[in-house]
């Protein structure tokens, strides 16, 4: 048995974390769970968004699974999302987009990944007040950061059967610092011969991937296209209610909603666990329960195509608690 750091964050998430817990209980996945608190409950329970505690778990454990957090726009505190990032170094950011029956969506045959490099760029907030009509943020890309984030992705590419990586950057106008992460990838890529590389301006991947997401294998990206290409690929297969992610470094993991906490519908039994749960199957994945993963991915396929068993931001009838219902019913 291996201990996972448990966050169920704020709004919807403590429901959709019940369940997802509840659900890799019964499949038995070979955790001890310990709950932890961060965001804006963390705030009001230990004058903190991300205590110490919670830091000195994911330390010991290494893995984490976490729901949403709120994170206020234009003022207030820094993301946690960001925070949890810098703190563990988790300069991986996975997102795999993919289509899934009974979901409404604009393609309907999607399969990409989005390596996400997490640390650096304009996320690393390095930001002044050059006067009082002035601000000026700092985009920063260093050669390891680069090289890393090319190398988990190809790797990635590698071990999952992919054929193409696609490098997105903006190094025709930014020719020093996308310059160099599209260098270094560049470099990475042409030690993995069988996996075919490209280049495409980011303006252009947003194109590309609204008229033809098909010719997407892998994508690798800097901070903030990648958190910008992300959200346009989950618009794609029916929103950020359907898709995974995961912040993964050499020290932690840490597998997570990728949606807001929707402070609206809490506490109502409407949110859709959906995402948080294929992010606990990218869990089992990466500690090696592939079958447990397969089989609860199988299980939600399943329980998608039943109309009385969806949320109702799917279209179906079903809420929190009997949509995971259905899904365990179909585990058996």
């Amino acid at each position: 048995m291996m201990k996972l750091t448990v966050i169920p964050g704020d709004g919807i998430g403590p429901e959709i974390m019940t369940q997802v817990v509840r659900i890799l209980k019964h499949v038995q996945a070979p955790f001890e769970y310990e709950e932890h608190q961060a965001g804006e409950v963390a705030l009001n329970h230990c004058g903190e968004l991300l205590p110490q505690t919670t830091i000195d778990s994911i330390n010991r454990n290494k893995l984490a699974i976490k729901g949403p957090t709120t994170t206020p726009v234009g003022g207030g505190h820094k993301s946690i999302n960001v925070q949890m990032r810098q703190t563990f170094d988790l300069y991986a950011n996975v997102r795999p987009v993919r289509s899934l029956p009974g979901v409404k969506c604009v393609c309907s045959d999607v399969n990409l990944t989005i390596v996400r490099e997490n640390t650096e760029d304009l996320y690393a907030g390095i930001e002044r007040m050059v006067d009082e009509n002035t601000a000026e943020s700092i985009k920063r890309i260093t050669r390891k950061g680069s090289e890393r984030i090319a190398r988990y992705a190809y790797d990635l590419a590698s071990r999952t059967g992919r054929s193409k990586v696609a490098i997105v950057h903006k190094a025709n106008i930014m020719k020093m610092s996308d310059g160099l992460f599209l260098k270094v990838a560049q470099e990475v890529g042409w030690q993995y011969p069988d996996i075919t590389t490209k280049d495409v301006i980011v303006d252009n991947a947003c194109m590309q991937l609204v008229v033809n997401p098909q010719q997407f294998d892998v994508i690798v990206t800097e901070n903030l296209y990648g958190d910008i290409l992300s959200d346009l690929c989950a618009g794609l297969v029916g929103g950020l209610g359907v898709v995974p992610g995961a912040n993964i470094g050499e020290k932690a993991a840490i597998f997570e909603a990728v949606h807001g906490s929707a402070p609206d519908i809490a506490g109502q039994n409407k949110a859709n666990p959906t995402a948080l749960l294929q992010s606990a199957v990218m869990m089992l994945q990466h500690v090696g329960e592939s079958a447990k993963a397969d089989s609860i991915m199988k299980a939600l396929i399943a329980a998608l195509a039943d109309d009385n068993a969806r949320t109702g931001d799917l279209g179906g009838r079903g809420n929190t608690v009997s949509f995971a219902d259905a899904i365990i019913q179909r585990l058996g």
